[in-house]
């Protein structure tokens, strides 16, 4: 491992137990997306406790923050992200306290050489990645305007350490339907609005043979009435598309649209449609990729190309890949191939020594591969020129 590497490795050895007190404790204290106000704080004391000065709401959001730290004058910036919302119901089960704690490290750890380098680190914490889009909502704000390259790490489980892994495009739709009241005796004097729901996801059923092999749309009924003999008046339903582009998600939008309409006129119920943010599919640089998988392997860990052929789940990580060189790669926190991400055990296994030694071990790489951008010009120069090729054309439109 070369001089400067071993350096960044011992800068975030210096800061382990911070971070592993870090790690803990926005575990043990989970907060729902745009709602991570104790995360927020427990990072910003340790960024503080170092030297750098929290800008906090940046972007306009109120749980998201950025730090900077300045190299030499003339070169790009690299950004390490951070998440840190929980999901509802069980806690940190993506291990988001992880991520924010990798990224808290990196940085750290680039930043201690940053003075030998030209170009500029910076973290950035990005909120509601669970639904609620925080990147795409911090892009539209120009949050990443002066960012030119864009690192992060998510933990997995059953020993499966993935550099290169992709992500489907995905976002939520939600339908109300508005009817009228009655008692079920007469149902004639009421417009069923939960017939009209049912009636939509008949539709939506009857379109599936038309879908993509990348399409899915899957749906639950959130509101459906409130006693067996009233016709409701109200219901409501939610939808998770997944395809395989950003702009194939805005196809399918339009077939549950249609599919609304239809529903819409069979019952009289009056149709409302709202939806999230839309988070892109994933465009993992590769030689970004490469050099995280190389550093890895010097710290330990030997990291595979995924499998080309699996449906993958979708992040807004996605969106800040196509507008800069991005990556996004998986390190496992358990062997156990039987607990799975979103769940009350991920979430245990995500506050462990294991784990944490893992996250540790992942802000050496991140940081490593950072200082591999910033030392040299012709890698900048490598990325970029894929970045350009992988990235659709309809999108630079």
């Amino acid at each position: 491992m070369e001089e400067k590497k071993r350096q960044i490795a011992q800068a975030i050895d210096a800061v382990s137990q911070e971070l592993s007190a870090l790690a803990i404790d926005i575990h043990d204290n989970p907060e729902l997306g745009f709602e991570e106000f104790k995360a927020l704080g427990f990072i910003s004391a340790e960024l503080e406790k170092h030297g750098f000065a929290v800008q906090k709401g940046y972007g306009g959001l109120a749980t998201s923050f950025r730090a900077d730290a300045k190299g030499q004058p003339g070169g790009p910036t690299v950004a390490f992200l951070a998440e840190y919302d929980a999901l509802n119901g069980c806690g940190h089960g993506c291990g988001h306290n992880l991520i924010a704690t990798c990224s808290t490290g990196a940085f750290l750890g680039l930043a201690s050489v940053i003075g030998e380098l030209k170009g500029n680190v910076c973290i950035i914490g990005t909120p509601a990645e669970e639904g609620g889009a925080g990147k795409v909502k911090l892009l539209r704000a120009g949050a990443f305007d002066d960012v030119d390259f864009a690192l992060m790490m998510h933990p997995s489980s059953g020993g499966s350490n993935l550099v290169g892994r992709g992500g489907r495009a995905a976002c939520t739709v939600n339908v109300e339907f508005f009817g009228k009241g009655a008692h079920s005796s007469v149902p004639k004097n009421g417009i069923n609005a939960l017939g009209a729901v049912i009636c939509l996801f008949n539709q939506i059923d009857l379109m599936r043979p038309t879908f993509d092999p990348q399409d899915n749309i899957n749906g639950i009924i959130t509101d459906g009435g409130t006693a067996a003999n009233i016709i409701p008046p109200y219901a409501r339903a939610s939808f998770c598309l997944r395809a395989e582009t950003m702009k194939r998600i805005e196809e399918l939008v339009e077939v549950i649209r249609r599919c609304a309409q239809n529903a819409e006129a069979l019952t009289g119920a009056r149709a409302e449609i709202t939806m999230d943010d839309i988070s892109a599919e994933r465009y993992s640089n590769r030689p970004m990729n490469q050099a995280f998988k190389d550093n890895m392997a010097a710290l330990g860990i030997e990291m595979q190309w995924p499998d080309p052929k699996k449906q993958y789940g979708s992040s807004d990580i996605g969106n800040v890949s196509i507008k800069i060189p991005a990556i996004h790669d998986y390190l496992s926190i358990t062997d156990d191939k039987t607990v799975q991400s979103h769940t009350v055990e991920y979430a245990a296994c995500a506050a462990t020594p294991e784990a944490i030694e893992v996250c540790i071990k992942g802000a050496k790489g991140l940081a490593m591969t950072g200082y591999d951008i910033l030392s040299s010009e012709d890698f900048q120069r490598e990325i970029k020129e894929y970045h350009s090729q992988q990235v659709p054309d309809f999108y630079r439109q």
